[in-house]
């Protein structure tokens, strides 16, 4: 079974989108093994966006993501990675397909509401970054 990370990012949380994003994880049959509530701090936000650091959102995106509490989620199923990714849309809402979280939900470029890995190798860095083995439920 794979595993990636899923973020619900500031907006969403603010927005209260919980539930809705749960619902169409469940919806789409991808089981959540962890989640929890956290406030990023700027080092925390910067650690985990670290790839980004030579980019000209990276300022923006690390004050974004500790303005508010994110969810973090630990999904578990088969081709999980790809079938999040699908779920959420493109990065750029605009673009987002119909019935995606972003296209739905997301209100600019980087106010986008959720984040999901993009391979197998930046699934298991960002599930480590936020979880230890006791928390995941799987």
């Amino acid at each position: 079974m794979e595993r990636t990370l899923s973020i619900i990012k500031p907006d969403g949380v603010g927005r209260g989108l919980i539930g809705e994003v749960v619902k169409r994880l469940e919806a789409n049959n991808i089981k959540i093994i962890a989640m929890k509530m956290l406030h990023l701090t700027k080092a925390q936000a910067q650690g985990f966006y670290a790839v980004h650091k030579e980019r000209p959102f990276f300022s923006s995106l690390t004050d974004f993501m500790t303005s508010g509490p994110v969810v973090v989620m630990v999904l578990e199923g088969e081709g999980v990675i790809a079938k999040y990714r699908e779920l959420m849309g493109a990065t750029n809402y605009k673009e987002a397909a119909e019935g995606t979280i972003r296209r739905d939900f997301a209100t600019d470029i980087e106010k986008n509401v959720v984040h999901g890995s993009d391979s197998p190798e930046s699934a298991d860095f960002e599930i480590n970054y936020y979880f230890n083995s006791f928390e995941i439920i799987g």
